[in-house]
């Protein structure tokens, strides 16, 4: 009887990894969608590509290389072997890939309408390969000691429920230094100083992208639990409320920007995903308002003051709201403020620091890299003609729209 019910045990875990898992490889269609409505219309078949593609090239570095760097495992035995436990740990990479996965998403959409194909492809195994895994195997595997350090120093860990800054801090950190060896967009912003309007494409698949993005993290933060057992409706509950305050905060600092309204939710998602099974939903939902103001405040000064051409704004959303969140849990996780405690403010604040710096250095070897051997970003004519018929050979409409 004991043991049957462990096998039932087993499979409920393995389903419940699996849904959480299908839940996040949605999500990528929404990171596909949000970047076709935001970029010019003949950027848009490139979009929808390139997502794809990175998807599968991240599968191929995480599960070769990647997986191992942070875990210790790999798959290089029998099909017998691999199935123990119902191929729990078959379904818990699946999962995991998923997130690792969403670092060459991320930079996508800040590096859109001028990146080449297979430059970029080339980016994404380096970084799902070896720079995310570095970060990833400290926080979550407690690698090289880092994490026993912090919790001797300062009575806890660094923690990070389920990514604010493994996954969204360390993507929109090296998306900024992409960014910016690529430059921006030809046209963007003129000789004497001026800005050249560039919006998006069509509100209606930038909202869909944003809905689908936001039902699926629902899985990325409840699931991130990893076990049925350890599921809490806190992670639910406190996502809700921060998608919440992201998106009125948004509403009323974006002053009703349809742009930045669909981006609110994600801001505010993206921030409480490293505390979100620790904070009371009030600090919840406070986190998200400040993270969809910061998302607006800092999306209007890159673009249109330090005129860093990040096209779906993704170092605002996800590099700072990131380290917010990764910070913020720090704080609000604490008993003091209605929190579950058992945070730390400078383990968060320092594991916060460490993936940024690992992310600015490995984003810079990687894209400074490439820039000089093989180069980044298409040419002049290219540009102009859009990605679509450059590199795909198709447009997105039946009309021929390069020049829109």
């Amino acid at each position: 009887m004991g043991r049957t019910m462990d096998m039932i045990s087993r499979s409920q875990d393995v389903l419940f990894v699996l849904i959480g898992a299908i839940l996040v490889l949605a999500m990528h269609s929404g990171f596909a969608f949000l970047e076709l409505g935001t970029v010019r219309r003949k950027n848009q078949v490139n979009a929808l590509v390139k997502i794809l593609v990175d998807f599968a090239v991240s599968t191929i570095a995480y599960f070769f290389i990647g997986y191992f760097l942070s875990y210790g495992l790999h798959f290089y035995q029998g099909a017998g072997q691999l199935v123990t436990n119902n191929g729990y740990d078959l379904v818990k990479f699946f999962f995991l890939l998923t997130f690792a996965a969403a670092i060459p998403a991320i930079i996508s959409g800040g590096i859109a309408e001028r990146a080449r194909f297979y430059p970029q492809l080339a980016a994404t195994f380096l970084l799902v390969g070896f720079v995310y895994p570095l970060f990833e195997g400290i926080a979550w595997n407690n690698n090289f000691g880092i994490q026993a350090w912090l919790e001797e120093r300062y009575g806890a860990p660094f923690h990070d429920f389920a990514g604010s800054v493994v996954v969204h801090a360390v993507g929109g950190w090296v998306a900024l230094i992409a960014v910016i060896l690529m430059g921006p967009r030809r046209g963007r912003y003129h000789r004497h100083g001026g800005v050249a309007a560039h919006p998006p494409s069509s509100i209606p698949f930038l909202a869909l992208g944003a809905w689908i993005l936001t039902v699926g993290w629902f899985g990325f933060n409840v699931m991130s639990a990893q076990t049925l057992s350890g599921i809490s409706g806190l992670v639910a509950v406190n996502s809700l409320m921060a998608m919440v305050g992201g998106t009125l905060s948004a509403l009323i600092v974006g002053r009703n920007d349809p742009g930045f309204v669909h981006n609110g939710p994600l801001a505010g998602l993206v921030a409480v995903c490293a505390g979100s099974d620790v904070m009371h939903p009030g600090g919840a939902l406070l986190l998200g308002v400040c993270a969809g103001s910061l998302f607006v405040a800092m999306f209007t000064l890159t673009q249109n003051r330090w005129k860093i051409d990040d096209v779906l704004g993704v170092w605002p959303l996800h590099g700072l709201c990131g380290a917010l969140g990764g910070i913020a849990a720090g704080v609000l996780g604490l008993e003091e403020l209605g929190g579950l405690g058992k945070v730390a403010f400078m383990s968060q604040l320092l594991g916060t620091a460490l993936a940024i710096t690992i992310a600015l250095t490995g984003g810079f070897v990687v894209y400074a890299v490439l820039k000089k051997f093989v180069g980044l970003r298409l040419d002049p004519e290219q540009e102009f003609t859009g990605a679509d018929l450059t590199l795909h050979k198709v447009s997105a409409s039946p009309e021929n729209e390069s020049g829109w």
